[in-house]
């Protein structure tokens, strides 16, 4: 029989490592936008992708590349919406990348320590920790539900747009 604290952990684990296969396969996508947008072919796009080695500064470049001058309307603003929605979608994973995981020893919930450094006008604060409840495991369900659909959001504009696949 498995402990119910060490249950709940794999639970956690699952879900992490299923958003991060999600999160990488549609952060992916935006080769197909930079090659899009740049006129240029999947190759040279995978480069340019892995030379950038922030979800941030891809999806800055896809941004600005859709932005540029004389860019129609009907292809620049569907690629901002997903582009914004990426990003918003990147917080949850970042919390989730970036920590260490113990357990509340009264609870048994797992929990986050945020591997950052926050600089303080006088002091510094490090690791700071967030109890994953039945709540948090849900709101990472509902990330993954939501990459999911931005994938296929994505896969459509990048035909509609006849872009490189």
């Amino acid at each position: 029989m498995t402990d119910p604290f060490e249950a709940r952990f794999d639970r956690l684990i699952l879900l992490v490592g299923r958003l991060n296969y999600m999160w990488t396969n549609t952060e992916s996508l935006l080769i197909h936008l930079i090659a899009g947008l740049t006129d240029t072919s999947k190759d040279v796009a995978v480069i340019i992708f892995l030379t950038l080695n922030t979800t941030r500064a891809r999806i800055d470049l896809v941004e600005r590349l859709a932005k540029m001058e004389g860019r129609p309307a009907l292809i620049r603003d569907p690629i901002l919406e997903h582009t914004q929605r990426l990003a918003k979608l990147s917080s949850i994973r970042n919390k989730y990348n970036h920590c260490i995981y113990s357990f509340d020893p009264e609870s048994g919930n797992p929990k986050t320590i945020l591997m950052r450094i926050a600089d303080r006008k006088t002091d510094i604060k490090l690791g700071r920790e967030d109890t994953v409840d039945e709540n948090a495991l849900r709101q990472i369900e509902a990330v993954v539900e939501q990459l999911s659909a931005a994938n296929r959001d994505i896969w459509k504009l990048i035909r509609q747009l006849g872009f490189p696949v």
